[in-house]
């Protein structure tokens, strides 16, 4: 394997220039979804699906066109392509993403997001390292492999889908609800979208999401005569101090998360009155609540209800909640599934470091893999720039990670 190996790994390294014309022709193919202000992603699909059949020369291309009526092609794409191993024993899938979020606003951007500009071992541009990067170093991978002549030793399949900015409700979801039987339990699963500057996390698992509004209700009145309103701020005022008791109720700690604790942070608040001397008669404020999969997301809400009865009952008011986000986590990928060992044994051999296995605060597409009972990481050496204002991929990193996939493939 070693000698293969190395004839991969040089051929990847003769892919940077490469690299760099694809990401640029991606970039300037704006693949925006309809809650992103855009048209879908079928144009980026079109041009990926053009390289394929160029330079991987597959003919084993599944579109899985998902039906969305906001968009003017009326519909959503997503490849999957597969390439054949030694073994069918199990698929190694690697899955990015088509579509990328608004460049927000451009006095922020040092350039144009959408025409990629080198600069000091960087690609700077929407949607380069989010998710251009897993893209192209996925591509680059197989294509290696392909032009040395080698065989992997499982099948390899490259899915790259829509919509994962908005849900992947069109996206991942939709694939694995129409075609579910593209994926079993023995495939090795790795997203490439996750990941810190070193590329020694390897995402298994994630907390629930709990995003709840707080809605207290009294009656406004002049600041002069308080006896005449009920003040809804302060109701809301010992409503939150009572939710930071969540912080103490559930304090289990799980160390492959980071940090290892349940979260529940009051952050944002609505304005109330636009003066000192009034009272509020409304008051709405929001917690973010990342919470350890341990725990039953209803249990937590039936405890925050009853704090909130008890607020009502002391100051008279009317609390209601809803929830902007609520999440419940999967199943986490055990530390030791197979996929995260073939990650370590390769991050190992290409860049002499030591992965590990972690927990993170935020939701990932992994998800909807762990949900559906498809044990899947996400894995990837970038800098953390997605949706951010001159968003760069580093060059060296998309060329690394090409040849970790390609070690991934080829483990026996």
């Amino acid at each position: 394997m070693l000698e293969s190996f190395n004839l991969i790994s040089k051929r990847i390294d003769s892919y940077r220039d490469e690299s760099i014309q694809l990401q640029t022709k991606l970039t300037a193919i704006p693949a925006m979804g309809p809650e992103n202000n855009g048209q879908g992603e079928r144009e980026k699909a079109e041009h990926v699906r053009s390289y394929i059949e160029k330079y991987l020369s597959s003919d084993d291309i599944l579109e899985i066109q998902a039906p969305d009526s906001r968009i003017p092609d009326g519909y959503r794409p997503n490849l999957l392509v597969k390439f054949k191993g030694q073994s069918d024993k199990r698929t190694i899938w690697i899955m990015s993403h088509l579509d990328v979020v608004d460049p927000g606003d451009l006095k922020l951007w040092t350039n144009d997001p959408f025409q990629v500009v080198e600069k000091d071992g960087k690609l700077y541009g929407r949607g380069t390292e989010d998710n251009q990067q897993a893209i192209v170093s996925s591509l680059l991978a197989v294509r290696a492999m392909l032009e040395e002549g080698i065989t992997p030793a499982y099948d390899v399949g490259l899915a790259i889908v829509a919509d994962e900015e908005a849900g992947s409700d069109y996206g991942i979801q939709y694939v694995l609800k129409e075609k579910p039987e593209l994926f079993s339990k023995d495939d090795l699963i790795i997203i490439p979208d996750a990941g810190v500057e070193d590329g020694t996390m390897i995402e298994v698992a994630e907390k629930s999401i709990l995003w709840i509004k707080c809605h207290i209700r009294g009656k406004q009145t002049h600041g002069s005569s308080p006896e005449k309103g009920i003040n809804a701020h302060r109701a809301g005022a010992h409503l939150i101090v009572k939710m930071d008791e969540l912080n103490r109720l559930y304090d289990t700690k799980d160390e492959i998360f980071d940090p290892p604790v349940s979260t529940f942070e009051p952050t944002k608040k609505e304005p109330n009155v636009p003066n000192v001397n009034t009272i509020p008669g409304e008051d709405v404020f929001y917690f973010d609540c990342r919470i350890l999969p341990v725990y039953n997301l209803t249990d937590i809400k039936k405890q925050i209800q009853k704090w909130a009865d008890e607020v009502e009952k002391a100051f008279g008011v009317k609390i209601t909640f809803s929830f902007e986000h609520d999440l419940s986590a999967p199943p986490p990928t055990p530390a030791d599934a197979p996929v995260a060992l073939a990650l370590k044994k390769a991050i190992k051999a290409i860049t002499g470091k030591e992965a590990r296995s972690m927990g993170i605060g935020g939701g990932t597409v992994a998800a909807h893999f762990r949900q559906a009972g498809l044990p899947a990481v996400c894995w990837a050496t970038i800098d953390d720039m997605a949706h951010e204002p001159d968003e760069y991929c580093v060059i060296r990193n998309m060329l690394t990670d090409a040849k970790v996939f390609a070690h991934v493939f080829m483990q026996e």
